[in-house]
């Protein structure tokens, strides 16, 4: 069998096309998380903190600056608000994730003790 006919049966199996959709559905419900973290979380967390733009929140370790020759130097800093948005998503996801799991576990349970043996 030839790599290109073993691709072909490879790339036209039901399992790649599945793939490829919840790859899809993937990058949109990432686009729904940050938004949601985003535009509807950390505005209310930031404004608990005294009107503070969350995800601007950093510890600067060397401000920005010239050089001797003239040219800029950025700024360096940890900016551990845009971490924590980074995890409160990530926890989001993970939530997400677990909870579709468990209900398709909870449909399977139910189906296979419907069956007959």
């Amino acid at each position: 069998m030839g790599f290109l006919q073993e691709f072909r049966e490879f790339a036209v199996k039901g399992n790649v096309v599945d793939m490829a959709v919840g790859i899809i559905l993937g990058a949109s419900f990432n686009k729904i998380v940050n938004s949601m973290v985003n535009d509807i979380l950390m505005p209310p967390i930031g404004m608990a903190l005294g009107e503070v733009e969350f995800k601007d929140l950093q510890v600067v370790l060397k401000a920005a600056g010239v050089d001797e020759s003239g040219a800029a130097t950025p700024e360096v800093a940890m900016r551990y608000g845009m971490f924590i948005n980074t995890v409160i998503e990530f926890l989001i996801v993970a939530m997400s994730v677990f909870f579709v799991i468990k209900v398709m576990n909870r449909v399977l349970r139910a189906r296979s003790a419907a069956k007959p043996a």
